[in-house]
């Protein structure tokens, strides 16, 4: 699409580039905070064109970042703004977040993350917000230890996290909670699945290392790796080839806990971006068929392309798990994985954005969505076939309730183990009246919640 302000050559990626670090990362700030949007999908977009890699990684430091710790910084800039700025200066409430997350998070010069915040404040055009957030910037500075003794007294900018997300950990979680928010602000480290079909694990950390990359083993799963420090994937040897896969820990369990054998068929319900559905097909390649379904035709799309990358086969359905399977053709599964959406409540510390875009009432619509897929789906599973229903959730009402409720409407299904009969699996979660509960920060994992039942 052609455009006259483009009339002098530029592009929109050289026009990006010229623009402010921090100016991009308000307007991202500022889309994701108030507008809904997700962080991944602006923060793509606001990169696309940059080539200069430390220019991209300061601005995604500073989006992260000041996502990560948005709900204290509002508390901070409460105290330092004299009035609520007008809806329409959001973006300018964003700047600020994003140069007190400098001044309090990063290895920043302090007169540079002052100097440059307050720049970028022409970018957005606006130059009336300069003195404003120079005014705001250096009053955290002469105030900090009185701001920070402020903000302890109120839970949300204590804890960082919102009041009806503190009260549900607390409420599930009594003598966990405030490890999992503290887990919660943490950086999530990088997991990889190496693709057993192509390499060892042993070979594969061997050419990292060949690389100059370092990984440590996960004893949790045969086929995964933490890095030392995130990459790129461009850097990550074979990603291209298919060696290789960017999954956490936590994830690749539903793969091995499937417990899928030659021959079977079995469906991935809700299977997008479709790791999972990758790693199933990695592990037993001999299986009859793969059906992978997924309500949003571009998240399918993601699917195709990780499969294609990798050099594996399956059929896609774009298809709303929730409904009648008019897509079904009546043969039954053997296994069905259930990859049930969910809070996401589990995944805060890699998507800090969640604390901003959920609500009780979202919580309570997902566990009603999650009862209709269950409902749904169980009767394609035949007669001694396994569901396994995961979710990337910390909260009982989508896991260990749902489960329970699940079991008291339906007389043909049990509990079964998970891995099998052995309780070694269960030495990184903790056993719930039904199924197994993975929290944010054990083993470095994210926090998952797996259970199998079975149909008699």
């Amino acid at each position: 699409m052609t455009s006259t302000k483009h009339d002098t050559g530029s592009t929109p990626g050289a026009a990006r580039a010229a623009r402010p670090p921090r100016a991009i990362a308000a307007q991202v700030v500022a889309e994701t905070l108030w507008r809904g949007r997700l962080l991944d999908r602006v923060l793509e977009d606001a990169l696309a064109g940059l080539v200069d890699r430390r220019r991209a990684a300061l601005i995604q430091e500073m989006c992260y970042g000041t996502l990560r710790w948005a709900v204290k910084l509002r508390g901070v800039t409460d105290l330092l703004l004299s009035r609520p700025l007008n809806k329409k200066d959001r973006d300018v409430l964003a700047l600020l977040m994003v140069g007190l997350y400098q001044l309090m998070h990063m290895d920043v010069k302090i007169h540079a993350a002052v100097n440059e915040t307050v720049a970028a404040a022409d970018a957005l055009g606006k130059p009336w917000a300069k003195n404003l957030i120079n005014a705001c910037l250096r009053g955290y500075l002469r105030r900090r230890a009185d701001i920070e003794e402020n903000l302890q007294r109120d839970p949300e900018t204590a804890y960082n996290h919102p009041a009806w997300l503190l009260e549900k950990l607390r409420q599930a979680w009594p003598a966990e909670w405030e490890r999992i928010v503290q887990a919660n602000d943490q950086h999530a480290p990088m997991g990889l699945r190496v693709n057993l079909r192509r390499n060892t694990r042993r070979q594969y950390q061997a050419a990292l290392e060949a690389a100059g990359i370092a990984a440590t083993t996960v004893p949790e799963t045969d086929c995964g790796l933490r890095l030392d420090a995130p990459q790129p994937v461009a850097a990550l040897p074979g990603f291209i080839d298919g060696s290789v896969s960017v999954q956490d820990t936590a994830a690749q369990l539903a793969a091995i806990w499937l417990d899928t054998l030659p021959g079977q068929r079995v469906l991935d319900a809700c299977a997008a971006p479709g790791g999972k559905t990758a790693h199933i097909l990695e592990r037993t390649p001999a299986l009859a068929e793969l059906i992978a379904v997924d309500i949003d035709p571009g998240r399918l799309e993601l699917i195709r392309e990780s499969l294609e990358r990798l050099g594996l086969e399956a059929s896609l359905v774009q298809a709303d798990a929730a409904a009648k399977p008019g897509w079904w053709d009546g043969r039954p599964f053997d296994r069905v994985l259930v990859d049930a959406p969910c809070s996401a409540t589990g995944v805060i510390r890699r998507h800090p954005d969640i604390k901003a875009h959920r609500s009780p009432a979202q919580v309570s619509a997902a566990v009603r969505t999650q009862s209709r897929i269950l409902a749904r789906l169980w009767p394609l599973l035949r007669r001694g076939g396994k569901l396994l229903y995961v979710t990337c959730s910390v909260l009982p009402e989508e896991n260990e309730r749902q489960m329970v409720a699940f079991l008291e409407h339906h007389p043909d299904a049990r509990e079964v183990a998970i891995g099998g009969a052995a309780t070694a699996s269960h030495r990184f979660g903790r056993p719930r009246p039904v199924g197994l509960q993975i929290l944010p920060g054990d083993h470095d994992m994210d926090g998952f919640y797996y259970a199998c039942i079975e149909k008699d």
